[in-house]
């Protein structure tokens, strides 16, 4: 006879592995997403920002980071040799994966915010209870709202409400809230 902690065991595992998504490859031990990078003009208000307006907890700073003789910044971080990490401030918004804030100095840095239709384009969405209520605070606050709160209503995303919003220096974010899930977790 099998004991019951052994049957539990197996049923554990059996469950957890169903849940894992179907891939004929997989970075080996993969678990999620831990941090998005993103580089800010001033990294101390950029941080202000998150923290100050955002409600996002500062985890940690340090930096800076350089290599004014060798190639470590272009062998492992795939930048212009002589560039200079000044301060790197990860942060934490509520449940959700870490946002490291890189502030750099290089001699080919791009200054232009990118579109999110440009490549390499981008934002970064936070899930909020009450999609109103935040952004009527994020309008107190004076930051730039986009058309919205829009309400998705048909379609895989149905369930869903989005706000578009900008950062001080440009970057575009989101605010999203489908407190009754969306239409594809139905049968996702």
């Amino acid at each position: 006879m099998i004991p019951l902690r052994v049957l539990l065991a197996s049923a554990v595992l059996s469950l957890g592995a169903s849940i894992l998504p179907a891939s004929a490859d997989s970075i080996p031990g993969l678990r999620g997403h831990d941090h998005t990078g993103i580089t800010v003009p001033d990294v101390k208000a950029a941080t202000a920002f998150f923290t100050d307006v955002l409600g996002c907890s500062h985890a940690m700073s340090f930096g800076p980071f350089m290599d004014d003789k060798g190639t470590f910044m272009q062998d492992v971080v795939n930048v212009n040799p002589r560039a200079v990490i000044d301060e790197i401030s990860m942060v934490r918004c509520g449940y959700g994966s870490n946002i490291e804030l890189f502030q750099y100095q290089s001699p080919d840095q791009a200054k232009t915010v990118p579109k999110n239709s440009d490549i390499g384009g981008h934002h970064i969405a936070l899930y909020v209870d009450d999609i109103a209520k935040a952004a009527e605070y994020l309008r107190s606050k004076n930051v730039k709202t986009m058309q919205g709160p829009i309400p998705v209503n048909e379609g895989p995303a149905a369930g869903q409400t989005i706000l578009y919003f900008l950062t001080p220096w440009g970057m575009q974010m989101e605010l999203i809230s489908y407190p009754k899930g969306m239409a594809y977790e139905k049968n996702a």
